[in-house]
């Protein structure tokens, strides 16, 4: 699944990683070492030291074994009964494709934009795997599970509160402008606003994600 879903992300964006996510999975104690909090079911771990980045991925067993049945079958009958962890999962590799592309070319990213192109990623992945007769509807399902019906953890300190929150309120901003490509079924229009945003950097791609048609 992990695989899989890298996969998409790269052709939805239209990119090459060599790194894959899958090698970068390490267990929960190798994960408390590197400094993960535990308070989530996945984790990006990242370190950079004298120009070298180096990453690790918690994914909890927990979310992997809830997963394990949907591993080699259609993602349609996950995204109905497990909506949640296929986001989860998700939001890790988009969070390891977004700092490994950042790096091979040469930028920093901020946490913020990190967690607002996650969401943007979830939309984009639960979106097309459903392309097809019946896609309005369900990308506007989609967009009030992914940002409206949403709550967070009590434990966020005051910054993080505000930076998914931000994150969230931008994203939900972006995706509500795709939705006239969705319902004109503009596969090929969708493709290129996603591409084009994904390849804006910093500062540019927030105002973008924040602008409201």
């Amino acid at each position: 699944m992990i695989g899989r879903v890298q996969e998409h992300l790269e052709a939805i964006y239209g990119i090459t990683c060599a790194a894959r996510a899958e090698g970068f999975v390490v267990d929960r104690e190798a994960a408390v070492q590197l400094g993960a909090t535990g308070r989530s079911e996945e984790e990006l771990l990242v370190s950079e030291s004298e120009g070298e980045l180096e990453m690790a991925l918690y994914l909890a067993p927990a979310l992997l074994h809830r997963l394990k049945p949907y591993e080699s079958g259609p993602v349609d009958s996950l995204l109905e009964s497990e909506l949640d962890g296929f986001c989860q999962l998700a939001e890790g590799v988009s969070h390891f494709l977004y700092v490994a592309h950042t790096a091979t070319h040469g930028r920093t990213v901020s946490l913020l934009e990190l967690e607002a192109q996650a969401e943007v990623d979830k939309f984009a992945l639960c979106l097309l795997h459903r392309w097809g007769d019946g896609v309005g509807a369900w990308a506007k399902e989609l967009l009030g599970r992914l940002f409206d019906r949403v709550s967070y953890r009590e434990r966020l300190s005051k910054a993080e509160r505000w930076r998914y929150e931000e994150a969230n309120r931008l994203s939900r901003n972006f995706c509500t402008r795709l939705m006239g490509h969705v319902t004109g079924r503009r596969l090929e229009r969708l493709l290129t606003d996603l591409r084009y945003a994904y390849r804006l950097g910093a500062e540019a791609k927030l105002r973008h994600f924040g602008q409201v048609s």
